[in-house]
C-alpha cells in the first residue's frame, strides 16, 4: 500500500482589524506613533572592567528618516541629560558591552525619556567628537577594547554636525572658507541619493 501524504493545512484567516488582516500573517508588531519632542543620543565607552564614560547628551534632526545635523550639547535641562546618561550606562552594563554603545531616546512632553534604538559601535551621532573632544568616540572604542583609560570624553566646544548627503558632494569646498568648519569625506566613489558622502562639523565655544 502506497501512503499519501496528507496536504498541510492552511493557517486560519488572521483575525483582528482589517489593517492586519491585509499583512497576511498571523503575527505583527506594531509600533505606536510617539509625539516626541527631539530625539537625543548618547554615545558611551565601557571597559574590560565595567568602567564607563559618557560623551555629552547631544540631539539629532532628521530629514525623512535620514540623519541631518547632530547639535552638541543637546538643548535639554542637566537632570534630563544625567537621566539619558544614566539609562545609557545601565543598557551597557546589562548588555555587558565592552567597546562602545550608541543609545538614541526620545525626549517625551513633561521630560520621560523612550529608548529608541542602541547601536553597538561608532555612531553618525558621535562624529562630533573627532573635532569638540581631547578622545574621539573612534579612539575611545580603542581604549575600551585594549583595557586602556577611558579618558577625554569632555566637550571642549559646542559643535553641530551636518552630514553632506549625495551630490551635495560636489560642493565639498565651500565649508573651507568657514574657519569654524571642521570638513570630513569619507571617500565614496558614488554619490547616489541621500547617501551620507561626509559631514562638516561647526565649532563654538563651550557654553555650559
Amino acid at each position: 500500500m502506497t501512503a499519501r501524504a496528507s496536504a498541510p493545512s492552511l493557517p486560519a484567516a488572521t483575525p483582528g482589524p482589517p489593517g492586519l488582516r491585509a499583512l497576511g500573517a498571523p503575527e505583527a508588531v506594531l509600533e505606536a506613533r510617539v509625539a516626541f519632542e527631539r530625539e537625543l543620543s548618547v554615545v558611551l565607552g565601557r571597559g574590560l572592567d565595567g568602567a564607563t564614560a559618557c560623551f555629552d547628551v547631544v540631539e539629532n534632526a532628521h530629514e525623512q528618516g535620514i540623519l541631518r545635523t547632530t547639535r552638541a550639547p543637546a538643548r535639554i535641562p542637566p537632570a534630563a541629560a544625567a537621566a539619558a546618561r544614566a539609562i545609557a550606562v545601565r543598557i551597557a552594563g546589562a548588555l555587558d558591552v565592552v567597546g562602545l554603545l550608541a543609545v538614541e531616546l526620545f525626549a517625551l512632553p513633561g521630560g520621560r525619556l523612550l529608548v529608541n534604538e542602541i547601536a553597538p559601535r561608532p555612531h553618525n551621532s558621535g562624529h562630533w567628537t573627532v573635532d569638540a573632544c581631547p578622545t574621539s568616540q573612534f579612539e575611545l572604542l580603542v581604549r575600551a577594547v585594549c583595557g586602556l583609560p577611558l579618558e577625554g570624553t569632555e566637550r571642549l566646544a559646542d559643535a553641530v554636525t551636518t552630514n553632506i548627503l549625495g551630490a551635495e558632494v560636489e560642493g565639498w569646498w565651500a565649508p573651507l572658507a568657514d574657519p569654524a568648519c571642521r570638513l570630513h569625506l569619507y571617500g565614496k566613489a558614488e554619490a547616489r541619493p541621500d547617501r551620507k558622502m561626509g559631514h562638516v562639523t561647526r565649532l563654538a565655544p563651550r557654553r555650559d
